[in-house]
């Protein structure tokens, strides 16, 4: 099964890259990009203006939007991360208190039995 899933993804992979230079080749013409508006600009003194071909245009916008998306959905996941090392220091911290428990539960509580036991481990 898993070279069945293997083998699909290449495939997709290839569609996904043949879509992309399909898009790429038809959509070669230059476009000006501008930083800001032209009132803006003017009031500012500062104008930054780019010639780009349209398909790096089109591809920004999805790789800015998916970085977007993957910051705003890593900023609200933080609370779900600090309640999972929340709970992850406290798993620890209860384990070596079984831990020390199941050591303190083994020791014996007298010295006799202790002295007992130590002659009959032994023989």
């Amino acid at each position: 099964m898993p070279a069945v899933l293997r083998a699909f993804r290449y495939v997709f992979l290839g569609l996904l890259g043949l879509v992309l230079v399909t898009v790429a080749f038809a959509n070669r013409a230059p476009v000006t990009v501008q930083l800001l508006p032209d009132d803006l600009a003017v009031l500012l003194g500062f104008q930054r203006v780019a010639s780009l071909p349209l398909f790096l245009v089109i591809l920004a916008g999805i790789v800015a939007g998916l970085l977007i998306g993957f910051v705003w959905e890593w900023l609200r996941e933080s609370r779900h991360r600090s309640a999972a090392d929340q709970r992850r220091r406290e798993v620890a911290r209860l384990e070596r208190e079984v831990g020390r428990l199941r050591e303190a539960a083994d020791e014996p509580k007298d010295e006799i039995l202790a002295l007992l036991e130590k002659g009959t481990g032994t023989r």
